[in-house]
């Protein structure tokens, strides 16, 4: 079919859906309505793709992947769903046609809010990948109604009010009344005629709502499953005919708490018991799930890994290895220890992290009552692994069920997800039991989709490397090495150039919708995006910020390289040091951008809520990319790839995938500063080493007093003592022993930013070197190592 005539199709089936599906004519429909009515045509696009590759999975009796995740953080779907169907100028010109804009239309879809940093992001992007590569898979996870939060600043804090994405019509997702489980809580066990019966006292039920997931040119498209508790029932008619109308729509109210919100705050007990069933019940749904199709096509249970692939992404849902084995040997039958075989040769579980409280645990009493029947499993579980390796490694220990031990033991491969991170979680967190499982622990360094975060956020750079190498390397990201020759190339550096000023422009013009700021288009844009924690270490960029500002007024006559600071990232509802920092940098940014000598150099910026559609804006445009956590704490990070695509240059530490990525784009194009992970280890063993690193370092002294007098808080001087007493006192993650190497390193950025030839060069060899960290590279990986299955798009 020609463009001309598409064009007319799809103009009509818009005008169809605007009339039919929305009620409305021309005349009368809003954007909302206008973009309900293109999202509707473009989902039925993708539903031909989506039922094709279903029927061939099932013709093939192909082995899946079920890839388990409590979040997946997708974005906006508009644009990438059009531009994976080869489309996008044709809709945008249907649009222009139908009197609209398509940039206006689908900027104003929202975000769908189904996670909140990189662990639910890097989930987005293997759904993509998956997908781009025709490897059959579900993604499954938790369809929340309210997400994390929306974050606003009032004075300075924090505030969190619900998300409300799902008040307008979700018109991606397909509701499955007829998929649904029971999910059972609490309760007790039996035993009667030699079978394991768990009486649960409370069931509540898990819906399922399909969501296609396309890949590239729509080659195949998988499934995104996510549930949504409802009750058994829904409507209790005698309390209310009894006058109990609260009581009446209990049963409704308590389920859906369970889908309702995103890692509800776990400090008390009751949001620790809602944690846990949150978890299990978007597992067990998953894995009943999977067992009913496998069991469709096949009759014997004992070959499931044959089909089934099933891959945790992270702790969350742990209790998968115990919930498989209840239904292999309770529901079906198979010897317990047979189950415990079967379930671990189907599980993988990827671990992200190597602070060992990110690791979750659930006080024994709390998962005993609220699972009973998984507690004696686990038990059975532990008393197995003891016996077979003679290790004194527990699940069970200390008063807490440690799910990550559980998630180890219960997997045939541990993956970490960059080279460090792999190495380390081997010598530290799982350290013993990589003793005794030697092998188990394997490297799956992370990947981004270059789909996303190259040919749909930066539209710019995309046209001008389509003009230079053509446009085949949006599903071969390596190809971007033929870039390599061009980083010399006066007339292509111009270009580049020419592109990330538009990026930059965008995102000034998008900044002063929400806030109205005086920039300077010649400023290094210096962006820190990630949720906001100690490792990650916003502090030491926000004391750097500072110790720029006191000597840009002790010399504001000096030719200052002008910079904009930019964070953004949310802090946990119940982290408390997380949100005073938030304070701390609102509070700094109200004096800094106010201060007449200083504010034509230097401006901090935080806006509001980030989530993907915000980083789709700030990446592109960032000169600077802040990669700071303290080494060996970053698992690896996938931030810091796509700041590198879109050819902004690294200041780093040698923590996470920053490793591998200094390796792929050369050292001289990146800023290295501070200790190495082995170092940070033996700089802790020193006695009072943050004081002593404060002592030697005046200008750190000098900003942290500056805090404590108030300088930030003049209503309240002595609002971020704690702060300060922390470094002096606490300083677990060495902001205090980096910050000399941070703040030269910082001045280096500077000097090299005045030299536009060699930065331009700098970047783009960024860009041209790090196609490596593509996800399908990635998926590839996970294919071939750890899910041992193969394309269907090769057969």
């Amino acid at each position: 079919m020609n463009s001309k005539i598409f064009r007319i199709k799809l103009k009509q089936e818009i005008l169809r859906n605007l009339k039919y599906s929305l009620g409305k004519d021309q005349g009368h429909a809003t954007i909302y309505d206008w973009r309900v009515a293109l999202s509707l045509a473009v989902r039925d696009l993708v539903v031909d793709p989506w039922f094709e590759s279903t029927r061939k999975t099932y013709e093939a009796n192909a082995k899946r992947v079920y890839y388990l995740s409590m979040e997946f953080l997708i974005g906006r779907l508009i644009e990438d769903v059009t531009i994976n169907l080869g489309f996008e100028e044709i809709a945008q010109e249907a649009m222009r046609e139908l009197g609209q804009d398509y940039n206006v239309i689908v900027a104003t879809e929202p975000d769908a809010a189904l996670g909140n940093g990189g662990l639910g992001r890097l989930a987005a992007c293997f759904l993509d990948s998956l997908s781009t590569l025709g490897i059959p898979a579900h993604g499954y996870g938790i369809r929340y109604e309210h997400g994390l939060f929306k974050q606003h600043f009032e004075n300075g804090r924090q505030v969190e009010t619900a998300e409300a994405w799902l008040a307008q019509r979700n018109v991606w997702e397909f509701e499955r009344p007829e998929v649904s489980y029971p999910i059972g809580f609490g309760g007790h066990v039996s035993e009667a005629d030699g079978k394991t019966v768990w009486h649960p006292s409370e069931v509540v039920r898990a819906q399922a709502y399909d969501a296609p997931a396309l890949g590239w040119q729509a080659r195949w498209c998988n499934t995104l499953r996510l549930w949504s508790a409802k009750p058994t029932e829904s409507f209790d008619l005698e309390s209310f005919n009894r006058g109990d109308f609260l009581g009446a729509t209990a049963p409704e109210a308590l389920a859906r708490t369970i889908s309702r919100v995103l890692y509800p705050d776990d400090t008390t007990d009751i949001g620790k018991e809602l944690r846990l069933k949150q978890e299990y019940f978007f597992t067990s749904a998953s894995i009943q799930d999977l067992i009913r199709r496998y069991l469709s096509t096949n009759n014997d249970l004992r070959k499931l890994p044959e089909k089934a692939a099933i891959q945790l992404n992270d702790t969350h849902p742990a209790v998968a290895g115990p919930e498989l084995v209840r239904l292999l040997h309770d529901v079906h039958g198979i010897e317990m220890a047979e189950a415990i075989t079967i379930a671990r040769q189907c599980l993988g579980y990827t671990n992200h992290t190597l602070l060992p409280e990110a690791l979750e645990r659930w006080p024994e009493h709390l998962f005993a009552r609220i699972l009973p029947r998984h507690y004696r499993i686990i038990e059975i579980i532990q008393d197995g692994h003891l016996k077979e390796t003679g290790s004194n490694i527990r699940i069970i220990d200390n008063g807490n069920v440690n799910m990550g031990e559980l998630a180890f033991i219960m997997a045939h491969n541990v993956n970490g997800v960059s080279a460090l991170h792999t190495e380390l979680v081997k010598e530290t967190v799982f350290g013993d039991l990589h003793k005794v499982y030697p092998g188990r622990i394997i490297n799956e360094t992370n990947g981004i989709t270059p789909r996303r975060w190259l040919y749909n956020c930066n539209k710019p750079l995309r046209n001008l490397i389509n003009e230079t190498i053509g446009p085949d390397w949006a599903d071969d990201l390596e190809r971007l090495e033929k870039l390599v020759p061009f980083a010399e190339d006066k007339s292509f550096q111009k270009e580049f150039r020419a592109a990330k000023q538009a990026n930059k422009e965008r995102f000034f013009s998008w900044l002063n919708e929400k806030n109205q700021v005086d920039i300077s288009p010649d400023a290094i844009l210096d962006i820190q995006i990630k949720r906001i924690h100690e490792y990650k270490r916003q502090l030491m960029n926000l004391f750097e910020t500072i110790a720029l500002w006191n000597e840009i007024k002790e010399n504001p006559d000096k030719k200052w390289t002008p910079r904009v600071k930019v964070f953004g990232g949310k802090a946990a509802p119940g982290y408390v040091m997380a949100k005073q920092i938030i304070h701390l940098i609102n509070d700094a940014a109200t004096v800094i951008n106010n201060d007449p000598v200083t504010k034509d150099y230097l401006q901090i910026i935080f806006p509001s809520n980030y989530n993907v559609s915000m980083a789709e804006v700030l990446i592109p445009a960032a000169d600077l990319s802040e990669q700071i956590s303290t080494a060996g704490k970053e698992a690896s990070g996938t931030g810091n790839m796509k700041f590198a695509l879109n050819g902004a240059l690294t200041i780093g530490t040698l923590d996470g995938a920053n490793v591998e990525i200094r390796d792929h784009v050369g050292a001289e194009n990146f800023f290295l500063f501070g200790l190495n992970a082995s170092e940070v280890v033996e700089r802790r063993k020193e006695p009072e080493f943050s004081r002593r690193a404060i002592e030697a370092s005046p200008r750190l002294y000098r900003v942290l007093n500056q805090i404590a007098s108030g300088t930030f808080s003049p209503d309240e001087p002595h609002r971020y003592g704690n702060i300060v007493q922390m470094m002096y006192e606490s300083d677990y993650f060495l902001v205090t022993c980096d910050f000399d190497s941070y703040f030269d390193t910082q001045r280096q950025v500077d000097k090299a930013y005045t030299n536009k030839d060699k930065w331009t060069k700098m970047a783009i060899l960024n860009t041209a070197n790090v196609g490596w960290f593509s996800s399908d590279r990635t998926i590839k990986s996970y294919a071939e190592d750890i899910w041992k299955i193969d394309s269907l798009l090769q057969s």
